[in-house]
C-alpha cells in the first residue's frame, strides 16, 4: 500500500511540476487580463486613428474594375502587392468584399482594427487603421479574438496544462488530506462560492 502511494505521489509530483512550469507565464497572462477584462472602468484608453489615402496606379485600377460586380473574392496578387508596399499590410490570403462601388478589406487584429477601401469609380484607395493601445491588445489575447491560429493553439495547450495542473493539485490535496484537516474545507469552497453567486445573484 506505502509502494501505490509512493509511486502516485511521485507521479503527481512530476506532472504538477511539469504542467506548472508549462502554464505558469499563461496563467499569470490570462489572470490578470481577466481583471483587466472585468474591471475595464479602471483603466483608461486613448484609441489612436490613422488614415492614408492613396491613387491607385491605371494599369491596378484596369485591373480592378475586370472584378465582378459583387460577391467575396481573393485579393488579387496585384493589389496585395501594392498594398503591402504603399501601406505596409499583408493581403495575401485575405478575401475582399466585392461591390459595384467598391472593394472592401477588413483587417481587423488584437488590440486594433483596420480596414482598407477602393472607390472602383474614382481609382482612390482608403486606408484606416485605429488602434486602442496595449491594454485592449492584451485583452483581445485573452480572448483570442482576430489572433491567428498559432495563438489558438497557445491557448489550447495552456488550457490543457492548466487542466493537468489543477487535476494533479487535487490528487495530492487527496494523498495529503489525511493529515489536514483543512484541506477538504478549503477545497470545497472554490465549488460552493461560485454555485451560490450564481443562484443567488444571477438571473
Amino acid at each position: 500500500m506505502n509502494g501505490t502511494r509512493a509511486f502516485w505521489l511521485r507521479q503527481l509530483h512530476t506532472w504538477h511540476w511539469v504542467s506548472a512550469a508549462v502554464s505558469l507565464l499563461g496563467m499569470l497572462l490570462f489572470a490578470a487580463t481577466g481583471l483587466t477584462l472585468n474591471n475595464a472602468a479602471w483603466f483608461k484608453t486613448q484609441a489612436v486613428t490613422q488614415e492614408l489615402e492613396l491613387a491607385l496606379p491605371p494599369p491596378l485600377r484596369q485591373a480592378l474594375s475586370e472584378l465582378p460586380r459583387e460577391g467575396r473574392i481573393a485579393v488579387p496578387p496585384a493589389l496585395a502587392g501594392w498594398a503591402a508596399r504603399q501601406f505596409g499590410i499583408e493581403l495575401a490570403g485575405r478575401e475582399t468584399e466585392v461591390s459595384a462601388d467598391e472593394l472592401y478589406i477588413a483587417l481587423p487584429g488584437p488590440g486594433h482594427d483596420s480596414w482598407l477601401a477602393i472607390d472602383r469609380a474614382e481609382g482612390w484607395a482608403v486606408y484606416r487603421q485605429t488602434r486602442m493601445g496595449w491594454l485592449a491588445f492584451l485583452n483581445d489575447l485573452h480572448k483570442g479574438r482576430h489572433a491567428g491560429v498559432a495563438w489558438s493553439w497557445f491557448i489550447d495547450v495552456m488550457a490543457v496544462a492548466c487542466i493537468v495542473f489543477s487535476l494533479t493539485g487535487l490528487g495530492l490535496l487527496y494523498l495529503h488530506g489525511r493529515g489536514r484537516p483543512m484541506t477538504w474545507p478549503l477545497a470545497s469552497l472554490g465549488l460552493v462560492v461560485p454555485l451560490v453567486l450564481v443562484l443567488l445573484f444571477i438571473h
